[in-house]
């Protein structure tokens, strides 16, 4: 969030990104752990870096730049434009073009390439504070306030029948309670537990979807009561589409989400059918990191 809005929305980094490099997006949280020819590449580049190649359980979060090849050239975690136009010119100094063949990918570690099932679904999920932060001059934070989160919420092609029948599966609701009805608006959020969920009932009726749910952790030092609204629309047996929104008041924060506002604040949740014209729309859930089977069973 902070890097889009600073590192990546500086037009001259942009524009260096776009002609001087092969920029990739990735999850370290995948690669520093798939024991495959992907992880063993990027392990390799990370493992000169000041973070190494998280063998010792760290995480490896960061920029990095790198040949071709593989061969570490620089890394930084710093966000500030000026300091990242730096870290790329010292990387760039060192660089020397030379031929390189393709990597084939002659491992793949399933754990951590998790596919949506066939005939599923993906719907974009999208959280935003609405209110309740206190006025700061401070920039960093002034992001943070205002910004839109982003995951996905997978569906299997069972429960894709099941509502396009008129039904929301228990199993469904719990997964959307568990692991979508989270403030993950300025960092990784902790995903509620099953115990957690107090309450949560969808219904959908002649395409409009209402409901309730309550989530509470058990010293109540995290809450969550909402109410649902929306359509969801079929045609010939498919989903053709599905907006709903989960509007209500949280309270408390987590580990990586701190600076919450104080109190209970408003907080809403859209849930939209994708359409795959994003490039985010085949990333998997957040909740689903080497365990889509679990994340599809709750």
């Amino acid at each position: 969030m902070l890097d889009r809005e600073s590192t990546f929305a500086d037009a001259e980094i942009i524009k260096t990104l776009q002609t001087k490099f092969v920029s990739v997006a990735i999850d370290q949280a995948y690669q520093r752990r798939q024991k495959d020819t992907e992880g063993d590449f990027y392990r390799g580049i990370a493992k000169d870096s000041p973070r190494g190649d998280g063998s010792n359980g760290g995480t490896t979060q960061g920029l990095y730049i790198a040949t071709p090849d593989g061969k570490y050239l620089g890394y930084t975690n710093h966000r500030s434009p000026e300091r990242i136009k730096k870290f790329i010119a010292e990387s760039l100094a060192k660089f020397k073009p030379t031929n390189v063949d393709s990597i084939k990918p002659e491992k793949i570690d399933r754990r951590y390439h998790p596919v949506l099932p066939k005939g599923g679904l993906v719907v974009r999920v999208q959280a935003r504070v609405l209110d309740g932060y206190e006025p700061t001059d401070n920039k960093w934070q002034k992001i943070f306030q205002s910004s839109l989160s982003r995951d996905n919420l997978w569906l299997t092609n069972k429960e894709h029948e099941s509502i396009v029948n008129g039904v929301i599966p228990a199993k469904v609701q719990r997964r959307i309670a568990r692991f979508h009805l989270v403030d993950n608006t300025r960092g990784e959020p902790p995903m509620w537990r099953d115990d957690e969920i107090k309450s949560i009932n969808m219904k959908l009726e002649n395409g409009k979807l209402t409901g309730n749910a309550s989530l509470s952790t058990r010293d109540g030092s995290r809450t969550f009561d909402c109410d649902f609204y929306g359509y969801v629309k079929t045609s010939d047996g498919m989903i053709t589409r599905f907006d709903v929104i989960a509007l209500g008041k949280f309270f408390g924060e987590g580990t990586y989400t701190k600076n919450a506002p104080k109190g209970k604040f408003p907080l809403g949740i859209s849930f939209t059918l994708a359409d795959g014209k994003d490039v985010a729309d085949p990333i998997p859930p957040q909740a689903s990191r080497g365990w889509l089977d679990g994340y599809l069973k709750n």
